[in-house]
């Protein structure tokens, strides 16, 4: 099966590493085959587009088009630049193939939803998540009596804080009703109210920090870090969705996530000041 490659710029750490781990996760059944980038990295010491294909051995198309017409399934990649999502998606997500869109999906919930519109009205299947999601150690919290989270992760709210969004998402299973932004110096914290009453903290350190997240339940307190490899059960569920077209993750799921983002991209221009978030 082959997978087209369609990015904001390639010589970025998920264009670099996925081709290996798709091939490794399917048995060599699926591979990246080809792959277009808008732009040449614009990062100090990052390859040109060309280069990049060269060292890969991938070939360079010159256009979303002809990736999206020589591909069994597409990747739109671009994990730190989700404004360009939107632009990127156009034309994937009117293939009719299965297309998964990496971290962050959209930069708020009124582009996502425009995007998964734009899916649904050319049947297109397509999902998107943080590998967070995959954190064994997350996946096993029991969510009967979970009342309250507190988590932390390394870097900032623009690309980093959807590592710590999506589990809380999965955890709570409901949409959010408000948040607050607290800056700091190389650090920050987001405030989360749910509409059931229920809370959540996203603290965010600038550089090195583990994924840990304290949990309040109605069993106790305790803290949980992810130490456990969660990229090779997130590859291995992209993999079953581009073989198969069944999206792992409800895109009312990243809907919330998307919702939490995008208010708390709000909130970070007015902290300490409450922001409804909108669904």
């Amino acid at each position: 099966m082959e997978i087209g490659f369609i990015d904001y710029y390639l010589d970025e750490w998920h264009a670099n590493n996925y081709p290996a781990f798709i091939r490794k996760a399917s048995g060599g059944k699926l591979a990246v085959t080809r792959a277009y980038a808008q732009i040449d990295s614009p990062l100090p010491g990052g390859r040109a587009s060309a280069q990049w294909a060269k060292d890969m051995g991938i070939p360079l198309c010159d256009t979303i088009e002809e990736v999206v017409e020589k591909s069994d399934a597409l990747i739109v990649l671009s994990p730190d630049n989700s404004e360009m999502h939107e632009a990127l998606c156009q034309l994937p997500l009117r293939s009719g193939k299965p297309t998964y869109v990496d971290k962050t999906f959209a930069p708020d919930g009124r582009i996502a939803r425009r995007l998964f519109a734009l899916a649904a009205a050319s049947g297109t299947p397509c999902y998107s998540s943080s590998a967070l999601r995959y954190a064994p150690e997350y996946r096993a919290i029991d969510r009967e009596g979970l009342w309250a989270i507190s988590s932390w992760g390394p870097n900032g709210l623009d690309t980093y804080a959807i590592h710590q969004v999506e589990p809380i998402v999965m955890l709570m299973g409901v949409p959010a009703r408000r948040v607050l932004y607290v800056p700091g110096t190389d650090w920050y914290t987001l405030a989360v109210e749910f509409a059931d009453g229920r809370a959540a903290t996203i603290s965010g350190f600038m550089g090195d920090s583990p994924f840990t997240m304290n949990i309040s339940a109605k069993a106790g307190a305790r803290v949980v870090t992810a130490e456990a490899d969660f990229f090779a059960p997130c590859i291995e569920s992209l993999v079953g969705f581009l073989s198969t077209g069944k999206p792992p993750v409800d895109s009312a799921q990243t809907l919330m996530v998307m919702d939490i983002l995008g208010a708390g991209a709000q909130a970070g221009e007015r902290p300490g000041t409450w922001v409804t978030v909108e669904s």
